[in-house]
């Protein structure tokens, strides 16, 4: 069987903002940064399940999928809702009942699932509490004998400066 692989992005404070970092500002970056990761593993085929502490921040996270650029759609819906199959992105905060390669996680530990998917996406966030629950995670991922790796999160073209 081949080894999961996990990836740990690091959320980058809000340059244009000199406020101490929040853990809503975080929840904020962080399910934004799930619903890029989202469509970009959607593109390549590849079927998610985003898992989310409760109840409301799945409804977040399906609000915010559905508030992206038409032209960036991406087909996702909350467990129980649409084919039996479900779409290419499930988001739930229970367990995952189909097969899925993708794992985000948004909860702050390791789903005792998680061996169930060839690939964890999961975020260090910059807010203190945040983070300290991520490098547990991290520990965590490393003792399941996962293969672990981190490196910045991804910042969308919109949000960087331009400099001319």
């Amino acid at each position: 069987m081949q080894q999961t692989q996990v990836m740990f992005y690091i959320l980058q404070n809000d340059k244009t903002q000199e406020s101490i970092a929040t853990a809503d500002n975080d929840k904020n970056k962080l399910f934004h940064q799930a619903c890029l990761q989202a469509a970009h593993f959607y593109r390549q085929n590849q079927r998610v399940f985003i898992y989310t502490q409760d109840q409301a921040s799945a409804h977040n996270i399906d609000e915010m999928l559905w508030a992206f650029d038409a032209n960036s759609f991406v087909p996702h819906n909350l467990t129980g809702e649409g084919t039996n199959y479900g779409a290419a992105v499930e988001i739930s905060w229970q367990t995952p009942t189909n097969r899925r390669a993708v794992l985000i996680n948004l909860t702050s530990t390791v789903p005792n699932f998680a061996n169930r998917f060839s690939r964890i996406i999961d975020f260090v966030p910059t807010d203190e509490t945040m983070k300290q629950q991520a490098r547990v995670r991290f520990s965590t991922c490393r003792k399941l004998g996962f293969s672990v790796d981190t490196q910045p999160a991804f910042v969308p073209q919109e949000h960087v400066e331009s400099h001319s």
